[in-house]
């Protein structure tokens, strides 16, 4: 038998030393190199692709067709916005309920009128709220936050918390307001009307206390209400609400600083004055959104990129968010003055009228407190540092006789501890779920743990636990530059005190209905929607026809594209510089407040005692 004699292996230099072949002999021998190199770069990938499956590298032409119908199909959604905040404006912005409600009290009739008014939730989709109550249960009056937004976040869709409460059994009760506020509306008129609501829904379950659900600046409202409502109302959960204004995390919370960076409350009076006595609820909406930036550029990449999945969720929300409200003059200047700059609600000083002082020792009803970690806004400082403040220890509470029950989310944001509907149907249902429970503890402070090894936020009792641990006043203190927070408010005073003698009389001289209108229609939060309507910019009309085309033979590209991951990762770097850009705008902002305010550690007052 013949021996078989392999060829030995040559190198590319011994293939140049070979006597010279003919041109074709050498392209061909030049294309053999070139196939074995590339053989040999893609021996990786045959190895982790075994079963030889096409690898996806993208195709650009595809992509770059995607790209377009996103595109159109993402102006058409920012037109859509447009219309609907034009509509809603032209419908006079009723409240954004999932649910049907008739109205009870209007406080507008009232001797000191207010734009509140008293819903009661009458029926969800097709059934008639009789047939889902169970007559046992206490009713639940929600609160949703001026906050420049209007009513509806309580309830705006059905996993929410007005939802929750009516598929829990409970009946409903809604506290709505109108977009105007009342002439000469002042914040003792407001809390008055919310008492005689309290009063209004007492009489129609008599021997069942409400359950009073206050949603961020509702929180305050909330406790001032147990506070006067002694005996008449149940447990209170104050949802991501702020009573300790000046608590937080330096770098974490810039807005609590943002009242000593403009000097007080001057700067919110001369907007009101400017407005012919209003507050412009664009305003809050803006300084929400300038306040984490990097937020709003992935609200509307998520929107773009997803744009075929997303566009109703996104058109839910911004329908509520871009239905601005307004607040009196005098309203604002004595939240901003009391709450945000004064920080007077945890110390017992805020004056409601004349011969009341808030005081929050009076509260016997049980308080439950949500807070989430993930809260810029009201982090868990602000919503349970007033305790130690107002209770010296934990004996000083339970021989007051109080339960306060906190929870804690991890993640969750500001919006999300009332939008979110995971947070609805798990947090916000064991709440709800464990009032009978929280009304037996015993005096004294306790966190609320949920258990669920499921991971379903659906699942039911047993499948997930709730435990109360009992916790310390003492270690709820958290470290709060006060003496500095204390030269703001001093300033604070000083200036408005200047401004409302010398200044503000000219400034309203100037203003009238007509500039007001006009400073209404140029803010930067309408423009930025209104000229994405049809109705101002006509040529919208042919985005809308081409996305109404586009719909009818959309195919998207799969999830795995190459083109979108890259396309993602490039969102998630522009993500990071503008996360980069407010981080240190924050810091900047922080050492400029502390160069103005801070006092030398001799000179700094004690912490003030308990109340």
């Amino acid at each position: 038998m013949m021996e078989m004699v392999m060829p030995e292996a040559r190198s590319d230099s011994a293939l140049v030393d070979q006597p010279k072949a003919s041109p074709g002999r050498q392209l061909a021998v030049r294309r053999d190199i070139v196939a074995a190199a590339t053989v040999k770069s893609l021996e990786p990938a045959v190895a982790a692709n075994p079963v030889g499956l096409p690898i996806n590298i993208g195709d650009p032409l595809a992509y770059q067709r995607d790209v377009f119908e996103r595109s159109i199909l993402f102006w058409d959604t920012l037109r859509q916005r447009a219309n609907n905040m034009i509509a809603h404006e032209r419908a006079g912005k009723p409240p954004l309920l999932d649910f049907d409600y008739e109205t009870l009290v209007d406080a507008r009739r009232f001797e000191r009128p207010v734009n509140y008014a008293l819903l009661r939730i009458t029926r969800i989709g097709d059934d008639c709220i009789e047939d889902c109550i169970d007559p046992a249960k206490p009713p639940v009056v929600i609160l949703d936050p001026r906050a420049g937004h209007g009513p509806g976040i309580g309830g705006f869709k059905r996993d929410s918390e007005v939802g929750i409460a009516m598929h829990e059994g409970y009946p409903v009760y809604f506290v709505s307001f109108f977009p105007e506020p009342c002439v000469g509306q002042t914040l003792a008129d407001v809390l008055h009307a919310l008492g005689r609501f309290v009063e209004d829904v007492v009489k129609r379950h008599p021997g069942k206390p409400p359950v009073l659900y206050g949603n961020c600046q509702a929180g305050w409202a909330i406790t001032l209400l147990s506070a006067d409502c002694e005996g008449l109302v149940g447990p209170a959960v104050l949802n991501g609400s702020p009573l300790s204004y000046w608590a937080g995390e330096s770098g974490v919370n810039p807005m609590r600083i943002a009242g000593g960076l403009l000097g007080g409350v001057w700067a919110t009076h001369l907007l009101a004055d400017l407005n012919d006595g209003r507050l412009d609820g664009a305003w809050l909406a803006f300084n929400f959104e300038n306040l984490q930036p990097e937020a709003v550029w992935e609200k509307y990449a998520n929107l773009f990129t997803h744009v075929d999945t997303e566009r109703e969720r996104f058109l839910e929300f911004e329908r509520w968010w871009n239905g601005f409200y307004f607040l009196s003059r005098e309203e604002i200047v004595a939240i901003v003055e009391n709450l945000f700059i004064g920080n007077r609600l945890e110390e017992g000083k805020m004056r409601i009228c004349e011969g009341c002082v808030a005081d929050l020792r009076r509260i016997r009803n049980p308080l439950v407190i949500f807070a989430s970690y993930g809260d810029n806004i009201t982090p868990p400082h602000q919503a349970l540092g007033w305790i130690p403040v107002v209770y010296k220890d934990t004996s000083d509470l339970k021989a007051a006789g109080q339960r306060i029950v906190y929870l804690t989310n991890p993640h969750a944001g500001h919006l999300g501890i009332f939008v979110s509907a995971k947070v609805a149907r798990f947090e916000h249902r064991a709440i709800l779920e464990s009032l009978g429970e929280i009304e037996t503890l015993a005096p004294g402070l306790y966190e609320m743990k949920i258990d669920n090894p499921t991971g379903n936020p659906d699942c039911d009792k047993p499948e997930y636990s709730v435990r109360f641990e009992e916790r310390r006043v003492e270690d709820l203190r958290f470290a709060t530059p006060r003496a500095e927070f204390e030269q703001v408010r001093h300033l604070s005073e000083v200036n408005e005190q200047f401004y409302k003698a010398m200044v503000s009389p000219f400034v309203r001289a100037l203003s009238n209905p007509w500039t007001a209108a006009t400073l209404e229609w140029l803010h930067p939060m309408r423009t930025s929607r209104y000229l994405l309507s049809e109705s101002f910019s006509p040529w919208m009309r042919g985005v809308a026809a081409l996305a109404r085309l586009i719909e009818q033979r959309r195919q998207p590209l799969p999830e795995d594209d190459a083109n979108l991951r890259r396309e993602r990762e490039a969102i998630d770097r522009v993500s990071e510089v503008i996360e980069n850009g407010r981080r240190q705008r924050d810091a900047t902002e922080e050492r400029v407040f502390q160069a103005l305010y801070d006092v030398p550690a001799s000179a700094r007052p004690a912490a003030p005692p308990a109340v």
